[in-house]
């Protein structure tokens, strides 16, 4: 359609008809067999999603990504642990922040933004302290289009005996990730990136060994305990509180369109997007933060011409109907926005993106020179 509003940004992204379709549903109590079987079709497809065993369960909260994440530090770790954050972005000083608030013990392993984490510093940091009681990182640094190597450390964790905990809020659906595979205890996401649903979920995929942990532990939240999520879903197949039903809904046609389409042929159709969509950036001259080996399959980071000012251009984009995201603190100042090919985005709307970035681009020099 000619008057479509075309978001190439990193979360919320396209979604299909179908996802729409589902949120036209009768009005229902979520107290009710109806809603608790679309709990448990999206539980059990959301373990195929993570390839999980009988070993990990599925919770869902109503809330973001960030929400899961917090679930998961709040309730798993307690004051007296000491967690090893591995930071290398925006999202990385998110997850610090939680265990900041939530009075958790951290040694931090800090890269700069943009730069892959040595395998060898982590190991060598576990070696060292062995009050560490977890592993946290981020899969997919969203503010840079970094992919961190998670099959690695989660294979360090597991050799030195750590909970690992990983944030695949917007990888999951779009990268190779194997919870049993790559030992990871806690795994979370969110509808609205890879899986391609609407906001208003978080998900996470947790080792029921490791929930049983926190049985006699004083919580310290009540909305994002995981262990009463837990209790609630396993007795009741229910939520804890009132979730949004709408978005529930929306969330299982997503993931039932997901597996339709199969997790690796999604995998491949993202990867085949950012291809597309960085060979014609390196057409236009423009650079990119990422070295290729190391760059996700769903966002890529883009230099602006230091000419062009971010806003401008950014409106540009928005009044011709495409979204994308300007960079995060010090790379916003660096003139960097961000492309995703996140959602129910193919390879014709890549072209047409490409399109549009050049004309936008060309104007925005040529009114520059005659300034």
């Amino acid at each position: 359609m000619s008057d479509t509003h075309y978001l190439f940004s990193p979360g919320p992204v396209m979604v299909s008809d179908r996802v729409h379709s589902a949120t036209l549903h009768p009005d229902i109590c979520h107290r009710v067999p109806a809603f608790e079987k679309v709990i448990q079709n999206l539980q059990s497809n959301l373990l195929k999603v993570y390839k999980a065993n009988d070993e990990y369960t599925v919770l869902l909260i109503t809330g973001s990504g960030t929400a899961a994440n917090e679930a998961v530090i709040s309730s798993y770790l307690k004051s007296r642990q000491e967690a090893l954050l591995i930071n290398n972005g925006e999202f990385g000083c998110r997850l610090e922040d939680i265990l900041d608030v939530h009075g958790i013990k951290k040694i931090v392993l800090g890269y700069e933004w943009g730069k892959k984490p040595d395998l060898s510093e982590i190991e060598n940091s576990l070696k060292e302290n062995p009050g560490i009681s977890a592993v946290i990182m981020v899969h997919h640094e969203t503010s840079t289009s970094m992919l961190n190597p998670v099959k690695e450390v989660g294979r360090l964790a597991h050799t030195y005996g750590k909970t690992f905990i990983v944030d695949a809020v917007s990888s999951l659906g779009g990268e190779d990730l194997d919870v049993v595979r790559d030992h990871i205890d806690f795994c979370t996401c969110s509808a609205n990136k890879c899986i391609a649903s609407l906001p208003g979920v978080g998900i996470v995929c947790a080792k029921i060994s490791k929930i049983m942990e926190m049985k006699d532990r004083k919580p310290s939240t009540v909305y994002l305990n995981l262990y009463n999520l837990y209790q609630v879903s396993e007795k009741y197949h229910q939520t804890q509180n009132t979730p949004s039903t709408t978005m529930f809904y929306a969330l299982n046609a997503a993931v039932q369109e997901l597996l339709e389409e199969g997790v690796e042929n999604r995998i491949a159709r993202y990867k085949r997007c950012a291809g597309i969509l960085r060979e014609g950036i390196r057409d236009i001259g423009l650079k990119t933060l990422i070295d290729e080996r190391d760059a996700s399959n769903t966002v890529t980071s883009v230099f602006l011409p230091e000419e062009i000012d971010l806003n401008e251009f950014l409106n540009k984009m928005e009044e011709r109907r495409y979204t994308v995201y300007p960079g995060k603190r010090h790379l916003r100042e660096q003139n960097m926005f961000q492309v995703s090919n996140m959602g129910h985005v193919y390879e014709y709307e890549c072209r047409k993106f490409l399109k549009t970035l050049r004309e936008t681009i060309n104007e925005l020099k040529i009114t520059y020179q005659l300034h």
